[in-house]
């Protein structure tokens, strides 16, 4: 499964109640990217070298490091949520080319949706000094930017499922169930 939805529509709450409910992994792209770093392995030492000069990880060495995570055993067994990725259209095929290659497939592509000026409040009552009204603005650009070819692509392959993200986060959780066990029924 893959949970998409923009910055402060509650994604990482809802991504740990489903993990939780569903038994599966919650795979996020930082956890990913830490998990690599900590182990020293090379695509980890190259994700670190990137980080630590201020870039942003590219496809050459995200997708190679989340190929190398869903391999394990435990995602094999019990499947994976993955959460910030992927994050274009390229990580995409990505993803579908990797789990063609486990024996895999994606059941839903879910996206979280709550307007614009409902995160913006949520993400300025946060009170956390990278949230400016500035950089809210610029961070939910490039996410419509970036995201909505995205939006496209699962769409066109009958994985998108979009759910609304407004209200108490039980009911959201009801209407993101009732559309996961409609996928893996």
């Amino acid at each position: 499964m893959v949970i998409l939805g923009r910055q402060g529509s509650g994604k990482g709450t809802q991504s740990l109640r489903i993990a939780e409910h569903y038994g599966c992994v919650h795979l996020s792209t930082g956890d990913v990217l830490r998990a690599a770093v900590a182990e020293g392995t090379e695509l980890g030492r190259q994700a670190e070298s990137i980080m630590n000069s201020g870039g942003l990880v590219g496809d050459d060495v995200m997708i190679p490091l989340v190929q190398e995570r869903i391999g394990k055993d435990d995602i094999m067994a019990k499947g994976v949520l993955l959460d910030g990725f992927p994050r274009t259209a390229d990580q995409a095929n990505g993803l579908e080319s990797m789990l063609e290659s486990l024996g895999q497939e994606l059941t839903v592509a879910i996206n979280l949706d709550v307007a614009v000026e409902e995160v913006t409040q949520r993400m300025m009552a946060r009170g956390r000094e990278d949230d400016t009204e500035e950089a809210i603005a610029r961070r939910l650009g490039l996410y419509e930017a970036e995201t909505a070819p995205l939006l496209d692509w699962f769409a066109e392959r009958g994985l998108l499922a979009t759910v609304d993200g407004l209200g108490e986060e039980s009911d959201v959780f009801g209407r993101l169930q009732a559309v996961i066990d409609q996928r893996l029924a």
